[in-house]
Protein backbone atom coordinates (compact mmCIF):
# COMPACT_ATOMS: atom_id res chain seq x y z
CA UNK A 1 0.00 0.00 0.00
CA UNK A 2 1.44 3.60 -1.00
CA UNK A 3 0.29 7.01 0.05
CA UNK A 4 0.77 10.14 -1.52
CA UNK A 5 1.28 13.53 0.41
CA UNK A 6 -0.18 16.29 -1.24
CA UNK A 7 0.23 19.85 -0.49
CA UNK A 8 -2.11 22.80 -1.84
CA UNK A 9 -0.32 25.59 -2.53
CA UNK A 10 -1.01 29.37 -3.73
CA UNK A 11 1.36 31.86 -3.35
CA UNK A 12 2.24 30.18 -0.06
CA UNK A 13 6.11 29.98 -0.17
CA UNK A 14 6.92 31.27 3.56
CA UNK A 15 4.60 28.88 4.61
CA UNK A 16 6.39 25.59 2.22
CA UNK A 17 9.76 26.90 3.66
CA UNK A 18 8.56 26.65 7.46
CA UNK A 19 6.44 23.35 7.24
CA UNK A 20 7.85 21.19 4.32
CA UNK A 21 10.77 20.05 6.48
CA UNK A 22 8.66 18.38 8.56
CA UNK A 23 6.68 16.63 6.29
CA UNK A 24 10.42 15.44 4.29
CA UNK A 25 11.60 14.40 7.28
CA UNK A 26 9.07 12.08 8.33
CA UNK A 27 7.64 11.26 5.56
CA UNK A 28 9.79 8.48 4.50
CA UNK A 29 7.03 6.12 3.30
CA UNK A 30 5.36 8.88 1.17
CA UNK A 31 5.97 10.04 -2.09
CA UNK A 32 5.62 13.81 -1.31
CA UNK A 33 3.98 16.38 -3.99
CA UNK A 34 2.95 20.07 -3.85
CA UNK A 35 -0.57 20.77 -6.57
CA UNK A 36 0.12 24.63 -7.08
CA UNK A 37 -3.23 26.58 -8.02
CA UNK A 38 -1.31 28.73 -10.20
CA UNK A 39 0.64 30.97 -7.45
CA UNK A 40 2.27 34.14 -8.79
CA UNK A 41 4.71 34.16 -6.34
CA UNK A 42 8.38 31.94 -6.77
CA UNK A 43 6.83 29.01 -4.50
CA UNK A 44 7.74 26.76 -7.62
CA UNK A 45 11.01 28.00 -7.94
CA UNK A 46 11.94 27.43 -4.33
CA UNK A 47 10.52 23.86 -4.55
CA UNK A 48 12.80 23.45 -7.14
CA UNK A 49 15.66 24.59 -6.12
CA UNK A 50 15.58 23.63 -2.49
CA UNK A 51 13.79 20.49 -2.40
CA UNK A 52 14.27 18.85 -6.27
CA UNK A 53 12.86 15.44 -4.90
CA UNK A 54 9.34 16.96 -4.63
CA UNK A 55 7.23 16.60 -7.18
CA UNK A 56 5.23 19.16 -8.49
CA UNK A 57 1.44 19.81 -10.51
CA UNK A 58 0.90 22.86 -11.67
CA UNK A 59 -3.04 23.45 -11.88
CA UNK A 60 -3.81 25.88 -14.81
CA UNK A 61 -6.44 28.44 -12.34
CA UNK A 62 -6.83 28.93 -8.33
CA UNK A 63 -10.34 27.01 -7.97
CA UNK A 64 -9.57 26.89 -4.29
CA UNK A 65 -9.45 23.75 -2.21
CA UNK A 66 -11.88 21.62 -3.68
CA UNK A 67 -11.33 21.95 -7.90
CA UNK A 68 -7.57 22.20 -6.73
CA UNK A 69 -7.18 18.88 -5.59
CA UNK A 70 -9.71 17.36 -7.59
CA UNK A 71 -7.37 18.32 -10.40
CA UNK A 72 -4.08 17.24 -8.83
CA UNK A 73 -5.57 13.89 -7.61
CA UNK A 74 -6.01 13.05 -11.15
CA UNK A 75 -2.51 12.45 -12.41
CA UNK A 76 -1.82 10.34 -8.78
CA UNK A 77 -1.61 6.09 -8.87
CA UNK A 78 -0.74 6.02 -5.01
CA UNK A 79 -3.55 3.98 -2.70
CA UNK A 80 -4.09 6.57 -0.08
CA UNK A 81 -4.23 10.21 -0.68
CA UNK A 82 -2.99 12.29 2.33
CA UNK A 83 -3.88 16.13 1.87
CA UNK A 84 -2.57 18.43 4.27
CA UNK A 85 -2.38 22.26 4.86
CA UNK A 86 0.55 23.98 3.83
CA UNK A 87 0.24 25.24 7.49
CA UNK A 88 0.55 21.58 9.17
CA UNK A 89 3.94 20.69 11.16
CA UNK A 90 3.30 16.92 10.58
CA UNK A 91 5.72 14.22 14.45
CA UNK A 92 7.71 11.55 14.02
CA UNK A 93 6.13 8.00 12.57
CA UNK A 94 2.46 10.33 11.76
CA UNK A 95 2.13 7.81 9.04
CA UNK A 96 2.89 4.45 10.45
CA UNK A 97 -0.63 4.23 12.81
CA UNK A 98 -3.14 5.64 9.89
CA UNK A 99 -1.10 3.12 7.26
CA UNK A 100 -1.90 0.14 9.50
CA UNK A 101 -5.30 1.18 9.79
CA UNK A 102 -6.29 1.45 6.51
CA UNK A 103 -4.27 -2.22 6.07
CA UNK A 104 -6.47 -4.10 8.80
CA UNK A 105 -9.83 -2.38 8.55
CA UNK A 106 -11.11 -2.19 4.73
CA UNK A 107 -13.69 -0.44 5.17
CA UNK A 108 -12.23 2.72 6.71
CA UNK A 109 -12.03 5.17 3.97
CA UNK A 110 -11.13 8.15 5.54
CA UNK A 111 -8.72 8.88 8.42
CA UNK A 112 -7.82 12.18 10.32
CA UNK A 113 -5.46 11.94 12.83
CA UNK A 114 -4.99 14.65 16.70
CA UNK A 115 -4.73 18.06 15.13
CA UNK A 116 -3.33 20.37 17.72
CA UNK A 117 -2.42 23.97 17.87
CA UNK A 118 1.04 24.91 16.43
CA UNK A 119 0.67 27.99 18.71
CA UNK A 120 -0.30 26.53 21.72
CA UNK A 121 0.57 23.05 21.65
CA UNK A 122 -1.66 21.86 24.39
CA UNK A 123 -4.44 22.40 23.34
CA UNK A 124 -6.81 20.95 20.52
CA UNK A 125 -6.70 23.15 16.56
CA UNK A 126 -10.26 24.78 15.62
CA UNK A 127 -10.17 22.46 12.49
CA UNK A 128 -10.92 19.27 12.73
CA UNK A 129 -9.21 19.06 16.59
CA UNK A 130 -10.10 15.12 17.57
CA UNK A 131 -12.43 14.62 15.22
CA UNK A 132 -15.64 15.97 13.99
CA UNK A 133 -19.30 15.73 14.17
CA UNK A 134 -22.74 17.26 12.97
CA UNK A 135 -25.95 18.52 14.82
CA UNK A 136 -29.33 17.73 12.66
CA UNK A 137 -29.03 21.17 11.49
CA UNK A 138 -25.75 21.07 9.69
CA UNK A 139 -23.73 22.84 12.31
CA UNK A 140 -20.52 21.07 12.40
CA UNK A 141 -18.18 20.57 16.17
CA UNK A 142 -15.60 18.62 16.99
CA UNK A 143 -14.33 16.46 20.12
CA UNK A 144 -11.49 19.02 21.81
CA UNK A 145 -14.27 21.93 19.76
CA UNK A 146 -17.27 23.26 20.34
CA UNK A 147 -18.01 26.71 18.26
CA UNK A 148 -14.85 28.57 19.71
CA UNK A 149 -13.91 27.06 23.25
CA UNK A 150 -11.04 24.91 22.15
CA UNK A 151 -10.17 22.03 24.87
CA UNK A 152 -6.76 21.61 26.05
CA UNK A 153 -5.14 18.11 24.95
CA UNK A 154 -4.83 15.83 28.46
CA UNK A 155 -5.54 12.41 26.60
CA UNK A 156 -8.94 12.73 26.97
CA UNK A 157 -9.47 12.05 23.28
CA UNK A 158 -6.34 8.86 22.69
CA UNK A 159 -8.86 6.48 21.93
CA UNK A 160 -9.12 5.51 17.89
CA UNK A 161 -12.94 5.86 17.20
CA UNK A 162 -15.46 6.57 14.27
CA UNK A 163 -16.39 10.03 13.55
CA UNK A 164 -18.35 11.67 10.93
CA UNK A 165 -15.87 13.62 9.31
CA UNK A 166 -12.48 14.42 8.97
CA UNK A 167 -10.69 17.87 8.58
CA UNK A 168 -9.57 19.20 5.00
CA UNK A 169 -6.36 20.42 6.96
CA UNK A 170 -5.14 16.54 7.11
CA UNK A 171 -7.37 14.40 5.63
CA UNK A 172 -6.29 10.45 4.35
CA UNK A 173 -8.68 9.02 1.75
CA UNK A 174 -8.12 6.11 -0.50
CA UNK A 175 -7.92 6.92 -4.09
CA UNK A 176 -11.08 3.96 -4.70
CA UNK A 177 -13.21 6.10 -2.35
CA UNK A 178 -12.09 9.14 -3.73
CA UNK A 179 -12.76 8.35 -6.87
CA UNK A 180 -16.43 6.64 -6.54
CA UNK A 181 -17.91 9.78 -4.99
CA UNK A 182 -16.20 12.22 -7.72
CA UNK A 183 -14.17 14.02 -5.45
CA UNK A 184 -14.92 17.07 -3.90
CA UNK A 185 -17.63 19.81 -4.46
CA UNK A 186 -15.74 21.99 -7.00
CA UNK A 187 -18.82 24.62 -5.70
CA UNK A 188 -17.82 24.69 -2.68
CA UNK A 189 -14.39 26.23 -3.92
CA UNK A 190 -13.30 26.42 0.09
CA UNK A 191 -14.32 25.27 3.83
CA UNK A 192 -16.73 22.57 4.43
CA UNK A 193 -16.20 20.65 0.89
CA UNK A 194 -14.56 18.33 3.33
CA UNK A 195 -17.52 17.89 5.10
CA UNK A 196 -19.97 17.47 2.25
CA UNK A 197 -17.18 14.86 1.17
CA UNK A 198 -17.46 12.74 4.48
CA UNK A 199 -21.02 12.93 4.53
CA UNK A 200 -21.73 11.26 1.08
CA UNK A 201 -19.23 8.78 2.07
CA UNK A 202 -21.21 8.42 5.58
CA UNK A 203 -24.63 7.99 3.37
CA UNK A 204 -23.00 5.13 1.40
CA UNK A 205 -21.69 3.24 4.50
CA UNK A 206 -18.03 4.15 4.49
CA UNK A 207 -16.18 4.35 7.63
CA UNK A 208 -14.82 7.83 8.43
CA UNK A 209 -12.10 7.15 11.19
CA UNK A 210 -9.86 9.62 13.76
CA UNK A 211 -7.07 7.67 14.70
CA UNK A 212 -5.08 9.20 18.00
CA UNK A 213 -1.14 8.07 17.60
CA UNK A 214 -1.12 10.18 14.62
CA UNK A 215 -0.16 13.59 15.45
CA UNK A 216 -0.30 17.06 13.71
CA UNK A 217 0.06 20.39 14.25
CA UNK A 218 -1.99 23.19 12.60
CA UNK A 219 -1.74 26.98 12.15
CA UNK A 220 -4.72 27.51 11.18
CA UNK A 221 -6.38 30.48 9.12
CA UNK A 222 -2.84 31.07 7.38
CA UNK A 223 -4.98 31.63 3.94
CA UNK A 224 -8.08 33.01 5.13
CA UNK A 225 -8.67 33.76 8.92
CA UNK A 226 -11.41 33.89 11.08
CA UNK A 227 -11.97 37.63 11.10
CA UNK A 228 -11.90 37.94 6.94
CA UNK A 229 -16.14 38.33 6.50
CA UNK A 230 -15.10 36.01 3.07
CA UNK A 231 -14.51 32.95 5.67
CA UNK A 232 -18.09 33.76 7.14
CA UNK A 233 -19.47 34.20 3.88
CA UNK A 234 -18.28 30.52 2.95
CA UNK A 235 -18.88 28.75 5.62
CA UNK A 236 -22.73 29.63 6.05
CA UNK A 237 -23.49 29.06 2.12
CA UNK A 238 -21.52 26.08 2.25
CA UNK A 239 -22.77 24.60 5.48
CA UNK A 240 -26.62 25.21 3.75
CA UNK A 241 -25.44 23.35 0.74
CA UNK A 242 -24.12 20.38 2.53
CA UNK A 243 -27.45 20.20 4.51
CA UNK A 244 -29.35 20.43 1.25
CA UNK A 245 -27.55 17.66 -0.46
CA UNK A 246 -27.06 14.91 2.63
CA UNK A 247 -29.32 15.37 5.36
CA UNK A 248 -32.63 13.07 5.82
CA UNK A 249 -35.98 14.30 6.55
CA UNK A 250 -37.71 17.34 5.71
CA UNK A 251 -35.31 18.83 4.00
CA UNK A 252 -37.41 22.33 3.71
CA UNK A 253 -38.23 22.06 8.01
CA UNK A 254 -34.39 22.12 8.48
CA UNK A 255 -33.68 25.71 5.85
CA UNK A 256 -36.07 27.05 7.14
CA UNK A 257 -34.78 26.25 11.00
CA UNK A 258 -31.54 27.09 9.67
CA UNK A 259 -32.67 30.62 8.72
CA UNK A 260 -34.18 31.14 12.34
CA UNK A 261 -30.48 30.35 13.41
CA UNK A 262 -28.12 31.75 11.26
CA UNK A 263 -30.41 34.80 11.85
CA UNK A 264 -29.59 34.49 15.99
CA UNK A 265 -26.03 34.18 14.56
CA UNK A 266 -26.40 37.37 12.73
CA UNK A 267 -27.63 39.10 15.71
CA UNK A 268 -24.96 38.15 17.91
CA UNK A 269 -22.02 39.69 15.20
CA UNK A 270 -24.50 42.72 16.06
CA UNK A 271 -23.74 43.04 19.37
CA UNK A 272 -20.27 43.02 18.64
CA UNK A 273 -20.30 45.26 16.18
CA UNK A 274 -18.72 42.85 13.20
CA UNK A 275 -21.29 44.42 10.84
CA UNK A 276 -19.03 42.88 7.76
CA UNK A 277 -19.92 39.89 9.06
CA UNK A 278 -23.73 40.52 8.88
CA UNK A 279 -23.29 41.19 5.52
CA UNK A 280 -22.01 38.27 4.75
CA UNK A 281 -24.45 35.75 6.32
CA UNK A 282 -26.85 37.63 4.40
CA UNK A 283 -24.52 37.53 0.83
CA UNK A 284 -24.42 33.65 1.91
CA UNK A 285 -27.93 32.95 2.86
CA UNK A 286 -29.09 34.70 -0.85
CA UNK A 287 -26.28 32.78 -2.62
CA UNK A 288 -27.97 29.85 -1.05
CA UNK A 289 -31.55 30.38 -2.21
CA UNK A 290 -30.38 31.20 -5.50
CA UNK A 291 -28.23 27.69 -5.66
CA UNK A 292 -31.05 25.38 -4.31
CA UNK A 293 -33.13 24.22 -7.27
CA UNK A 294 -29.48 22.29 -8.42
CA UNK A 295 -28.96 21.42 -5.00
CA UNK A 296 -32.61 19.78 -4.82
CA UNK A 297 -31.19 18.17 -8.25
CA UNK A 298 -28.02 16.73 -6.24
CA UNK A 299 -30.17 15.79 -3.43
CA UNK A 300 -32.71 13.54 -5.71
CA UNK A 301 -29.46 11.88 -6.95
CA UNK A 302 -27.73 10.79 -3.80
CA UNK A 303 -28.35 9.16 -0.97
CA UNK A 304 -29.49 10.08 2.66
CA UNK A 305 -29.25 8.23 5.82
CA UNK A 306 -30.94 8.35 9.17
CA UNK A 307 -29.38 9.22 12.30
CA UNK A 308 -26.19 11.39 10.59
CA UNK A 309 -25.77 13.86 13.87
CA UNK A 310 -24.93 13.21 17.48
CA UNK A 311 -26.98 15.94 19.04
CA UNK A 312 -30.02 17.32 18.01
CA UNK A 313 -29.50 20.84 18.16
CA UNK A 314 -25.51 22.06 19.10
CA UNK A 315 -26.65 25.65 19.38
CA UNK A 316 -28.68 24.84 22.11
CA UNK A 317 -26.82 22.59 23.84
CA UNK A 318 -23.74 24.78 24.38
CA UNK A 319 -25.52 28.79 24.40
CA UNK A 320 -28.56 27.63 26.49
CA UNK A 321 -27.59 24.13 27.94
CA UNK A 322 -23.89 25.15 28.89
CA UNK A 323 -22.51 22.03 27.43
CA UNK A 324 -19.38 23.51 25.83
CA UNK A 325 -17.06 20.41 25.75
CA UNK A 326 -17.63 17.25 23.77
CA UNK A 327 -17.68 14.67 27.16
CA UNK A 328 -20.16 16.95 28.38
CA UNK A 329 -22.83 16.39 25.45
Amino acid sequence: MNIAVVILNWNGKTLLQKFLPSIITHSKEANIYVADNASTDDSIVFIKNEYPQIKIIKNKENGGYAKGYNEALKYLTEDIFCLVNSDIEVTENWLTPILKTFKTEENTAIIQPKILDYKNKAYFEYAGAAGGFIDKYGYPFCRGRIFNTIEKDQKQYNNNTNIFWASGACFFIRKNTFNALNGFDESFFAHMEEIDLCWRAYNLGYTIKYVAQSKVYHVGGATLNAINPKKTYLNFRNSLATLTKNASGNIFFLIITRLILDGLAAIKFLLEFKFAHILAILKAHFSFYAWLPLLLKQRQALSQKKDYFKVKSIVWSYYISKKNSYKKL
